[in-house]
């Protein structure tokens, strides 16, 4: 054991050397480990390995087969033995030796890469591009990839896209038949559920950065018809959008901003925003409470939300706004707070080049057309025209809680706003109700 310190002492010291640039000493520490223990495997792993470099794949194969004798539950002896069998264009060996590496190590990705590149070279597309993503799943968003890996993976996320691309076209062979017999059906799930399997749109999930009630679906936008009371909202739409109008003839000075971040508190993607009348809000209701000035401006307004059925939870909700998101500004990807409850959106001023994104779904708005959809669901909004765009945002219960439940969340809601002793904007401002 004593020797075993000591020789990974020597050879982490030759790597450092190496690393840093100074060849004669990481040859002198190489050396003498080399003299203290010849035939310990790491000893002959990195004398191999440095054969490998020179060009000489078979003096390694024969360092390197010793050494697995020596050590076989050590992967990076399986993986550099596995290289010097491809310098030798042997490929079965080369297959055994990798297989090896992944048994002790499943994730390890050089054993993955090497993997995957013999079975392109053996003909074998289809299982290439099933390691290959296999590889690319393991890493994690954001990782800065070391330079020696880069150019395998980029390699490797071709041929899992034309892969792809092959599986679609073969898919949409075998579904012709299908959509020619259901041509007047929608099948708006069946092609989100072909581009999640092919990798052309990500998984989206409920995220609520406050309050996750389980059990909930995760449905991006909701079907109109299961909220028919929409029906007198959009009915009323031109006079709220008269309303909404007389309201900003007072500019914007009539606005809050829709973000307020507290001093102190992380930014995030809300630096260009925080405290910023771009994207401003008017209330007509505010955490719980009717903004009595704001609906006596707006009366047919108020008249028209007597249909609204509100997410009500004392001193969080219901709130019901005006949004206006102003021109060339951009709401950057977030989710919501809460997935007890779900946001409606009614489009009152929408100048062209205006979106909307929730999960992989993008919509436009429509003048006078709401929708329901998930706010806890990543989302994300932009307005590229030269004029500002404007929405009344309201909120209402998720229908898949029952009445038992909702009571229980009103409670617990209530409960964490009086143990901490702020309300529900102090708390929740970083969070984008």
């Amino acid at each position: 054991m004593e020797d075993d310190r000591r020789i990974l002492q020597l050879l982490e010291e030759a790597s450092n050397a190496s690393a840093l640039g100074y060849a004669q000493e990481a040859d002198r520490f190489l050396r003498q480990a080399q003299a203290e223990a010849p035939r310990h495997p790491l000893v002959l792993n990195e004398i191999a390995r440095r054969m490998l470099e020179a060009g000489n794949p078979a003096g390694a194969r024969l360092l390197l087969e010793q050494a697995v004798k020596d050590a076989p539950d050590h992967a990076p002896l399986w993986i550099n033995l596995a290289a010097a069998l491809r310098g030798l264009n042997l490929g079965e060996k080369e297959m055994a030796a990798v297989e090896k590496a992944l048994a002790l190590e499943p994730r390890n990705m050089r054993a993955l890469l090497q993997k995957a590149s013999l079975q392109e070279s053996l003909g074998q597309e289809r299982a290439a591009a099933a390691t290959y993503r296999t590889a690319l799943q393991l890493i994690p968003p954001g990782l800065d990839v070391p330079p020696g890996l880069r150019q395998a993976l980029e390699h490797g996320q071709r041929c899992v896209d034309a892969n792809n691309r092959a599986v679609e076209d073969f898919v949409e062979a075998r579904l012709k038949n299908l959509r020619r017999q259901y041509a007047g059906t929608p099948v708006r799930r069946v092609d989100r559920c072909l581009g999640v399997l092919l990798q052309k749109e990500r998984i989206y999930r409920q995220q609520p950065s406050f309050l996750n009630f389980p059990e909930l679906p995760s449905i991006e936008f909701y079907d109109r018809k299961d909220f028919p009371w929409l029906d007198a909202i959009e009915a009323a739409a031109d006079d709220i959008r008269a309303e909404l109008v007389n309201v900003l003839s007072d500019g914007q000075t009539s606005l809050e901003p829709y973000i307020d971040i507290p001093e102190g508190l992380p930014l995030d993607q809300w630096k260009d925003l925080n405290r910023s009348r771009r994207w401003g809000i008017y209330y007509l209701w505010r955490e719980g409470m009717p903004h009595a000035e704001h609906l006596a401006r707006c009366p047919k307004t108020a008249k028209a939300l007597e249909a609204w059925p509100r997410w009500d939870v004392p001193g969080f909700g219901p709130s019901a706004v005006f949004s206006i998101l102003d021109a060339k500004t951009r709401i950057p990807p977030h989710c919501g707070v809460y997935n007890t409850r779900l946001l409606v959106h009614l489009p009152l001023i929408v100048p062209p080049a205006c979106l909307f994104r929730v999960g992989g779904e993008r919509r436009e708005w429509v003048p006078g057309k709401a929708w329901v959809f998930d706010d806890t669901i990543e989302h994300e909004a932009s307005n590229d025209s030269d004029v500002p765009r404007a929405v009344m945002i309201l909120d209402i219960w998720s229908p898949f809680l029952s009445e038992v439940e909702r009571q229980f969340v009103r409670e617990v809601i209530a409960a964490m706003g009086d143990y901490y002793g702020t309300s529900s904007h102090a708390r929740g401002a970083q969070q984008v109700l």
